[in-house]
């Protein structure tokens, strides 16, 4: 049966075999300080870029950010993490040594602290000033990418506005010219005056023909007041019959020719509505869309967030790797790890063999009594 843990003697085990604890320990602590002092020495240079809201937004929602919009900042660091710009500034500072993948995991670190509009642009590089550089370059790209983006959709909205506002200024053109040739070619105030002159030429028609109707009234009393001259008076009124048939047929096609001339003015008239309706529109259109336009003038460059380089770094004094304590100190807890471990592992296999050795023994005496 195995023995339970005894915490003293495991420790005054390890207290006895100290030698190669220590040993195991000094080992590790100079072979770190040798390599950590062989390893060419890094700098690591960092930029900011703070990233402020559009300025036409509300001042209420720049103080209170919510996390999906903090999110949506880590567009930037796509942007300042790019191959492309990467490679641009290698180029620039005659930094290349390998394929632009791995250099540039080793050398650019790109991150927004969290909860922050703070974006920092990393760069490590064995020459501090080229790291101080290189980091600048970076940042700065990244703010003139970011204007560049907001600039060119700034100009692709103005530019559709113009193309709405020229072909609105051509449809009002066409209207106007439209209306210049309806016109022309229907006039309405020559025929508005041809319907006054018919409407007074009808009364005086109505005037006449009521007189002649009272004429032939006024014969047939004459003729039984004077018989004599019944003949003459006949001979008047069948003049006057004939001339009122006659009136009578000149109202009827009077009548005729009003009515076709109110109808085409009418017809003449709905044009002219109709068409000045699609002017009135598209001259409401066009004002709205110049308004949007010279909005949209005045509003270019800040609909979008705004990058602003707060801190373009320094050169950096001391090298961010290798980092000699940290590598001693992880050095010394390994090389008292691994020994402590393996005496952990001696001591238990030396107390199952003595255990096994008892057994033995004792089941040999057993036997022989």
């Amino acid at each position: 049966m195995a023995e339970s843990f005894d915490p003293y003697r495991y420790i005054g085990y390890l207290r006895d075999h100290w030698r190669p604890i220590a040993l195991s320990a000094a080992t590790a602590v100079a072979l770190a300080t040798a390599v950590s002092l062989a390893l060419p020495k890094q700098y690591t240079a960092t930029a900011r870029v703070v990233i402020e809201p559009p300025a036409g937004a509300d001042l209420r929602a720049t103080v209170a950010v919510s996390p999906i919009y903090l999110e949506s900042l880590r567009t930037y660091e796509q942007f300042a993490s790019g191959d492309s710009l990467f490679q641009r500034a290698v180029e620039n500072f005659g930094l290349r040594a390998g394929p632009i993948e791995s250099q540039k995991r080793r050398v650019l670190k790109v991150n927004l602290i969290r909860n922050t509009r703070i974006l920092e642009i990393s760069a490590t590089l064995p020459d501090p000033r080229k790291a101080q550089a290189l980091a600048h370059f970076i940042a700065q790209s990244t703010i003139d990418m970011s204007r560049s983006l907001t600039r060119d959709g700034d100009q692709d909205l103005i530019q559709a506005m113009q193309q709405q506002q020229r072909e609105l200024r051509e449809r009002v053109d066409a209207l106007n010219a439209s209306t210049a040739d309806l016109a022309a070619r229907e006039p309405v105030q020559a025929l508005q005056a041809e319907i006054d002159n018919a409407a007074k030429l009808r009364a005086t028609l109505d005037q006449t023909i009521s007189s002649t109707e009272l004429e032939l009234a006024d014969a047939a009393d004459r003729i039984k007041q004077v018989p004599a001259e019944a003949p003459e008076i006949r001979r008047q009124e069948a003049s006057a019959r004939a001339r009122l048939d006659q009136l009578r047929r000149q109202l009827a096609a009077l009548d005729r020719a009003s009515a076709d001339r109110e109808r085409l003015l009418a017809t003449r008239l709905a044009h002219r509505e109709r068409l000045d309706g699609d002017r009135k529109a598209a001259l409401a259109q066009l004002t709205a869309v110049e308004t949007q336009l010279r909005e949209a003038r005045g509003g270019a460059s800040y609909r979008g967030e705004r990058l602003k380089l707060i801190d373009p770094g320094i050169v950096p004094e001391r090298p961010s790797a290798p980092n000699l304590p940290l590598n001693v100190a992880a050095a010394l807890l390994l090389g008292l790890a691994l020994p402590i471990v393996w005496l952990t592992l001696r001591m238990g296999y030396d107390d199952r063999r003595a255990l096994a050795r008892r057994d033995f023994r004792a089941y040999a005496n057993h036997r022989d009594d």
